[in-house]
């Protein structure tokens, strides 16, 4: 595919010890599609991968080691996210991805970018955490509302992402005409920076480290949705529901911002083994796991087995439904 990039994460192990425990195991690869670099889904895919990973030759999960499949090697992969993500597991070009709830819905069903072209193969792990949706603008520079937006050079996040389908439909919505830019988040905050886009949209886990590196220099504004607008947005996308990007989430950022938000799902494709898929949900929602996702970055203390099911409208993979009634989770 020609659009996924390999980057390395702390799931590839450069070096393997290969003993008799190794030859014994069969290293298996999986492939997990994010996004780009500059926002959640990579680092929060670099957890995960981390997580479930436990390479052969590497020290058992009692003896201090990764406490994930034995032989699974899992690999975070940018992508340009959501749509992007169930496109390529649907292909069998990944094994499984990152991505918002409108778009599994919507992939699934064959709704909204979908038509004629569903996704019937797609299948939720677990539902992770909510994705902001930021709508940032230069330092000193304020919007009263979305209409002033209007002839403005616009960032609407990259084709193939599951915020430019959301950001089309707000637009539209609004009667809105934008020179839209099609960017990545840290693309997008870099032409913020170089005074090339008047503001962008994103949906993303908070904090974004592109966001961060933006305000330790240039700095910027995040745009506080309105009350109406908050609910307008949600009777045309109901995926998106009210949120709040507290104060000081980005440091030089002293006031709250009302937002909405869509939650972001794991997916794989139900053609993944399901003894495979079941000892994956089980590493994911390890206690191991826990101290990975609390220490490695701040939306994943929000991730949490309490709401694995949160949201999640289309089947759940084989696999993962039998750790779930196991855990007494589902019925």
């Amino acid at each position: 595919m020609k659009h996924l990039k390999l980057l390395t994460t702390a799931a590839v192990v450069t070096t393997i010890a290969f003993g008799s425990m190794a030859q014994a195991q069969e290293m298996k690869f999986w492939r997990i599609g994010t996004g780009s670099a500059g926002g959640t889904y990579f680092p929060i895919g670099g957890l995960i991968a981390n997580a479930i990973s436990n390479p052969p030759g590497a020290r058992p999960c009692d003896k201090g080691g990764s406490c994930g499949v034995p032989g699974l090697v899992a690999i975070a992969v940018s992508t340009n996210a959501s749509v992007a993500n169930v496109n390529a597991i649907q292909a069998g070009q990944l094994d499984a991805g990152l991505a918002g709830a409108q778009t599994v819905v919507q992939s699934y069903n064959g709704e909204g970018k979908f038509v004629g072209n569903k996704k019937d193969k797609i299948r939720v792990i677990g539902n992770l955490y909510p994705e902001d949706m930021h709508l940032v603008t230069p330092k000193g520079e304020t919007l009263k509302s979305l209409k002033d937006l209007e002839g403005k050079d616009v960032g609407i996040a990259q084709a193939g992402s599951g915020t430019q389908v959301s950001v089309k439909m707000i637009l539209d919505h609004y009667k809105i005409t934008v020179n839209a830019a099609e960017l990545n988040n840290t693309q997008s905050s870099q032409r913020i920076a170089d005074g090339q886009l008047d503001a962008y949209f994103y949906a993303m886990g908070t904090p974004s480290s592109a966001l961060v590196q933006l305000g330790s220099t240039k700095g910027f504004e995040l745009y506080k949705f309105s009350a109406a607008e908050q609910k307008e947005i949600n009777s045309i996308i109901p995926f998106y529901v009210e949120s709040l990007i507290p104060a000081g989430t980005y440091e030089h950022l002293n006031y709250d911002v009302p937002t909405v938000a869509v939650n972001g799902q794991l997916v794989t494709s139900v053609d993944q083994p399901d003894d495979l898929v079941y000892e994956i949900t089980k590493a994911l929602w390890s206690d191991s796991t826990r101290k990975l996702l609390d220490n490695g970055h701040a939306k994943g203390k929000v991730i949490r087995k309490e709401t694995a099911l949160k949201g999640v409208l289309i089947p759940v993979h084989p696999g993962a439904e039998r750790y779930y009634k196991e855990e007494g989770m589902m019925k």
